[in-house]
């Protein structure tokens, strides 16, 4: 080989070394293609100016400075990280929040977003509530709603428009709102425009400072929290298949680093948002058939400062003093308040509901309303509430070290089995894990679920918060075990 050639072979296996070398992420990030669109951006804006006009009309927008100005700044912080290509001159992008519990999202041709106060309750921290506006912006930068009203070749502006209530709110509300006509293009699409927005949104994420993964945590979340059927955007949205993990893969071709996945303005936020009253669900807004005002004084009547799980058929009765019956002849126990009072422990401080009761045992302190704890063959039980404690962890690793605490919480109680895999946490703005468990309760006989929330400390030993609710009731007291988590600050 002569001297030319063998120049030629040394660069060609440095410049292979030096691709192989790059990041991942170039070679891996999933190519999105916008599908084929005959309509140009102003019918977007039109057709979404029209429907948000309308949809504001008839739904609750929530009056709130801080919370609209804290979702109007992630928002911005998401468009502005818009691949250049899905750019739209015309588009602007606004953010608005609807007081509803539902776990929903939805954004309107042209830019018009909106997210449901239940969303932001709902999320575990603000990467997941970013995911779902990433998801629901990508269908906007890719021209979704336009594109499948083209597809079905059913075209009318009058229609797009009075369908689009029936799309929000769905179920009984669509009689009432309007027939779920061409708007529902708008909303509920296709499996396939369906991955291009959790890839897109995956990116976009990205793009913007957030992990990723937390867009496919966010789809657990959904199903966890909006119980057997999911929430509405749930079937809205329908699943690609293999959701959680092609996400999962895009997150982990992207490679964040340091990313944002909580913040203090986003804990705040939902501080402010507990200490309202309830809010309805879109169901019930849709059966009252009239417009929500927008003065807080003139709100739809609220029932105390009562929570609500969020499927309607498993409400509570709001009956004397708002307790929840509990089986015959058994003490009533006193649902949480929504307004919070903060414990400071050795290394940790929490924040629990003002009407629990602190229990000091040993090295780990429960809280925990009246009528759900006592003694049980001289042992404390608790049948409601949390514990929250250290314990020496054998290994250094957060997973061995809660493996081998709830083989020890086992070890008591013959029937806890594991009714769920190990997810990711954030614990006094450490990584943690979280964990499911169901129980027979020895002191009711009840089955009860039981989930466990562990982090490290600084000298290896493993931090938990123990939350337990009867199985029937866990649903309703889910969110205030998710609110009392988000509270934790350790000073170890």
């Amino acid at each position: 080989m002569n001297t030319v050639s063998k120049l030629r072979a040394n660069v060609s296996v440095l410049v292979l070394l030096l691709l192989f070398a790059s990041p991942i992420a170039v070679f891996a990030q999933t190519r999105v293609v916008a599908p084929k669109n005959p309509y140009d951006e102003a019918k977007d804006v039109e057709l979404g100016r029209q429907a948000a006009r309308q949809a504001e009309q008839q739904l609750p927008l929530l009056d709130d400075r801080d919370v609209q100005s804290y979702v109007e700044r992630v928002g911005r912080r998401l468009a502005e990280a818009i691949p250049v290509e899905f750019q739209h001159r015309q588009f602007t992008y606004s953010f608005k929040v609807v007081d509803a519990r539902d776990l929903n999202a939805f954004a309107l041709p042209g830019g018009f977003t909106y997210i449901n106060r239940g969303l932001i309750e709902g999320a575990k921290n603000e990467g997941e509530m970013a995911g779902v506006m990433a998801h629901e912006m990508s269908h906007v930068a890719l021209r979704h709603g336009t594109a499948q009203v083209a597809k079905a070749r059913k075209y009318q502006t009058g229609a797009a428009v009075v369908g689009i209530l029936g799309a929000i709110l769905g179920g009984p509300a669509v009689g009432q709102l309007g027939a779920a006509g061409i708007g529902a293009y708008f909303l509920k699409f296709s499996r396939e425009y369906e991955k291009q927005a959790d890839i897109l949104g995956a990116q976009i994420m990205a793009s913007a400072g957030y992990d990723p993964h937390d867009l496919a945590n966010m789809f657990r979340t959904l199903e966890r929290q909006g119980g057997s059927g999911g929430p509405q955007w749930m079937s809205d949205h329908p699943n690609p298949g293999n959701r959680f993990e092609y996400i999962n893969r895009e997150a982990d071709a992207l490679r964040v680093t340091n990313p944002t996945r909580n913040t203090n303005d986003f804990v705040h936020i939902q501080a402010v948002l507990r200490d309202m009253p309830r809010a309805r669900s879109m169901q019930e807004i849709g059966r009252s058939q009239q417009r929500y005002p927008q003065q807080g004084d003139q709100r739809y009547p609220q029932q105390g400062d009562q929570r609500y799980p969020q499927q309607g058929d498993q409400r509570y009765p709001q009956q004397g003093d708002q307790r929840y019956p509990q089986q015959s002849g058994r003490q009533q126990v006193e649902h949480p308040s929504s307004r919070f009072r903060t414990y400071s422990g050795n290394a940790f401080r929490v924040s629990v509901p003002d009407n629990w009761r602190e229990l000091p045992e040993g090295d780990n302190i429960t809280f925990a309303p009246e009528g759900a704890y006592g003694n049980s063959q001289g042992q404390f039980v608790f049948t409601h509430g949390i514990q929250v404690g250290a314990t020496r962890g054998a290994s250094g690793s957060l997973r061995a070290a809660t493996d081998q605490f709830i083989n020890g919480l086992g070890q008591g109680n013959r029937n806890l089995r594991k009714y769920s895999g190990y997810e990711r946490e954030y614990i006094g703005r450490r990584e943690g894990l979280s964990i499911g468990l169901s129980n027979v309760s020895e002191v009711t006989g009840r089955p009860e679920i039981v989930t466990v929330y562990t982090t490290l400390l600084r000298n290896g030993n493993l931090f938990y918060v123990f939350a337990v609710a009867p199985q029937d009731e866990y649903q309703s007291y889910q969110r205030t075990f998710l609110a009392i988590v988000r509270t934790v600050e350790l000073s170890d």
